[in-house]
């Protein structure tokens, strides 16, 4: 018997069809084989067919040689039409996964730009929470010294309001979670943060202890250095501490070493010297910075131990540790108020005396910073905070000026605030700023040179078309 052979779809086709058609061997393109002349229908007799599609030369090179096996009595071999409908609707099926990719993809791109407009949003609101709420602190200390010089037991005072801190948490997990825990629940969730086994009494004296003898110290020397400094300048040397926790990370967390880093340090140390010198060595100027330098010195080492010995802490487990402080606060550091005051260091006569208001104020803003600061790294982006803190320089100066204690800000004083504050945006460059910023530039020559060819061609076409014009065809060198 003659052996017959028919020639199909390239094979790019037919692997489609043969993943996507129920038959495995059928063709893949709709086709019409004719039997040659004076040879019977392969359906009765062996003949030789031919098929008669539009592929080209090259297909026809690559086109894998089948059989045929659905053929007509009549002499045609039809299976075109089932097929046509059968790619036809394979070829809608692929168009409209396109399109839902597509529209999926568009889709994906809109809600990333509203989540990151809503934390540019919500920064914004953050930054001026901060900043108003550190002003507004610094402030009233600032009033209440006029009447009320005692700054330890203010200290202690405010820090004993950090126990709502936890509270309020857990008031907003309330209002706000779908899945509601109970407070022993949560607490147990969020004491995690001391370790696998929770808050122990040992962890309890081992870890809060010294985190919070660091707290109180920075505090009460920020309120001593109120009580010799305007707030602008104790405010912006404060601002020194971003410069003592890279230093201080740098040698005992070997964090990576970065050079506009370290001229930041030197530009913060910088600042704090001509601060110092502004009134003279035997001034009030010189114990005030040393106050401010000291309470920012603590801040550092607060955050870099809490950082080595207790790591990251989400906010949960944030507002259980500075609830565990004002704790800790209330109970083993209260006996030293007392010893202060019958040692008469601080001693007021009569207890109606106290600025009861004022005092709950500064608690209260020192509070609402507190809890701001944590709840805006969730809420938005972690350096808009750092920049709410910085901004309370101006804010503090605004303030002075109003009060006309702005006489004291000389030239020098300005200049070593500018320095300081430029020091602190420093600190805030990420540290592969310098590769974001050689990804960019070279970003911008790639653009230009595509911008250019383009010109290129448009000066070209130009001079072809006058070359047309005048009967002469010339091609330029560049």
């Amino acid at each position: 018997m003659k052996k017959h052979t028919a020639r199909v779809a390239p094979l790019e086709s037919f692997t489609i069809a043969t993943l996507n058609s129920p038959r495995a061997d059928g063709a893949s393109r709709s086709s019409v084989v004719r039997c040659k002349p004076g040879a019977h229908c392969p359906s009765t007799q062996s003949g030789i067919c031919r098929q008669l599609s539009p592929l080209t030369a090259a297909e026809d090179s690559v086109a894998p040689i089948l059989e045929l096996q659905s053929r007509s009595p009549s002499g045609f071999c039809r299976h075109g039409r089932g097929e046509r409908q059968t790619r036809s609707g394979e070829d809608g099926t692929q168009a409209h996964g396109e399109n839902a990719s597509q529209e999926s993809h568009e889709q994906t791109r809109c809600e990333s730009c509203t989540s990151t407009f809503l934390k540019i949003v919500w920064g914004f609101l953050i930054i001026l929470s901060v900043s108003s709420s550190w002003v507004g602190t610094t402030q009233i200390v600032k009033i209440t010294y006029k009447n009320f010089d005692y700054p330890f037991f203010m200290t202690w005072f405010s820090t004993n309001w950090n126990i709502m801190f936890f509270p309020v948490y857990y008031s907003g997990h309330l209002a706000t979670a779908q899945e509601k825990q109970s407070p022993i629940k949560k607490i147990r969730e969020c004491s995690r943060i001391f370790g696998e086994d929770g808050l122990t009494l040992k962890l309890f004296l081992k870890r809060t202890a010294p985190f919070s003898i660091l707290w109180t110290l920075t505090n009460y020397l920020y309120l001593l250095a109120l009580n010799k400094l305007t707030a602008t300048d104790v405010s912006a040397l404060f601002c020194c501490n971003k410069a003592f926790v890279f230093l201080l990370s740098w040698i005992v967390l070997k964090d990576r070493f970065m050079g506009v880093r370290i001229v930041a340090a030197i530009m913060a140390i910088t600042g704090i010297v001509m601060m110092a010198y502004v009134d003279g060595v035997h001034g009030d100027s010189i114990i005030g910075v040393a106050y401010a330098v000291g309470s920012a010195s603590t801040s550092a080492l607060y955050k870099v131990l809490f950082k080595m010995f207790l790591g990251s802490a989400n906010f949960g487990e944030a507002a259980h540790f500075i609830s565990t402080l004002g704790f800790f606060n209330l109970v083993f550091l209260s006996f030293t108020p007392i010893i202060l005051y019958f040692t008469k260091v601080e001693y007021w006569s009569p207890f109606s005396a106290v600025p009861w208001g004022y005092l709950c104020g500064i608690a209260g803003l020192w509070l609402a910073f507190n809890i701001l600061v944590n709840v805006g790294v969730v809420l938005t982006y972690p350096i808009l905070i750092s920049i709410g803190t910085v901004l309370s320089v101006p804010g503090n100066a605004a303030v002075d000026l109003l009060k006309h204690e702005f006489i004291l800000f000389n030239v020098v004083r300005f200049g070593a605030t500018i320095i300081i504050c430029l020091g602190f945006l420093l600190m805030l460059l990420p540290e592969e700023w310098d590769e974001i910023t050689l990804r960019f530039i070279n970003s911008l020559k790639e653009k230009k040179n595509e911008d250019h060819p383009e010109d290129v061609t448009d000066s070209s076409m130009h001079f072809r078309s006058r070359s047309r014009a005048n009967g002469a065809v010339s091609i330029p060198l560049a």
